[in-house]
């Protein structure tokens, strides 16, 4: 018998809130219906998902399993069919995706100039969406930096930028005419992975100003997001042997779209 989405949905709000009072509200069901449709789900796994009594509701160990892989399966279906929905109706839209300090201005004008029947849109991604958007439908292509999760994607690398310290204003080495790694070391450095107060962890490269304005530490950034970005409170030093950054063209691997191959095209026949 084939899954069922809908009661994969309906179990997946019950094993989230572990109450199918609260679930069928969630869901705008009633609470006997939701609870017909999680036993008509077991019967069809030949699994118990819930263990039930008078303390409550829990997960079983098929439970865990489903809540694991039912999430997995519903965003799947959902980026399916936001996928087929764009491809299927007008006018015909691209949506871009950025990392910070990436212009895509000037390359967008001249896709929109050359197709004038395309609906052209910027969206900025963070390091931690980046993947994902492109994989679910959100964004059609995006303009990342490396660090990247490959899988599912095609990349088609563009260019490097050299990367700058963002130090605070009162820094030691601010106002250097430039650096090099080991003027930095016994430095605190702060990346996006890192966990701040409230394990809350870094995501955009204006809580990097914060953070590195604070006090808490600094980082190295693209030029260009020195050049797009400035605070009296900040201040970027080059550093000479840092590693060069990456940006890359990204797009679905499995994805059939003219629009996306056409947008493919115009940039690598771009000049450099």
């Amino acid at each position: 018998m084939d899954l069922d989405l809908r009661k994969v949905r309906y179990f997946v709000a019950v094993a989230e809130l572990l109450h199918f009072g609260r679930a069928a509200e969630r869901l705008h069901i009633a609470q006997p219906v939701l609870s017909r449709q999680i036993r008509a789900l077991e019967k069809d796994l030949d699994s118990s998902l819930f263990e039930r009594d008078s303390h409550g509701v829990t997960l079983t160990t098929a439970g865990l399993q489903l809540l694991d892989d039912g999430r997995a399966l519903l965003a799947s279906a959902d980026a399916t069919r936001r996928r087929v929905q764009r491809s299927g109706r007008g006018p015909h839209r691209l949506v871009i995706g950025f990392r910070a300090g990436i212009v895509v201005t000037r390359t967008l004008r001249a896709y929109g100039a050359a197709h004038p029947g395309i609906e052209v849109r910027a969206r900025r991604v963070e390091w931690d969406d980046q993947e994902q958007l492109i994989l679910d439908g959100t964004v059609d292509l995006a303009y990342l930096r490396r660090p990247i999760r490959e899988e599912g994607l095609t990349l088609l690398p563009l260019f490097t930028e050299t990367r700058v310290a963002m130090l605070p204003a009162d820094h030691r080495l601010a106002g250097k005419q430039d650096l090099v790694r080991a003027d930095l070391d016994g430095e605190t450095w702060l990346r996006y992975t890192d966990q701040g107060p409230d394990d809350i962890p870094i995501r955009s490269i204006e809580e990097k100003f914060e953070a590195v304005a604070s006090g808490a530490g600094i980082t190295l950034v693209p030029v260009s997001v020195a050049e797009q970005y400035s605070r009296p409170d900040i201040t970027y030093v080059p550093v000479t042997d840092a590693q060069p950054d990456e940006v890359v063209l990204a797009w679905e691997a499995n994805r059939r779209s003219a629009l996306i191959a056409g947008f493919v095209e115009s940039v690598r026949g771009a000049p450099g």
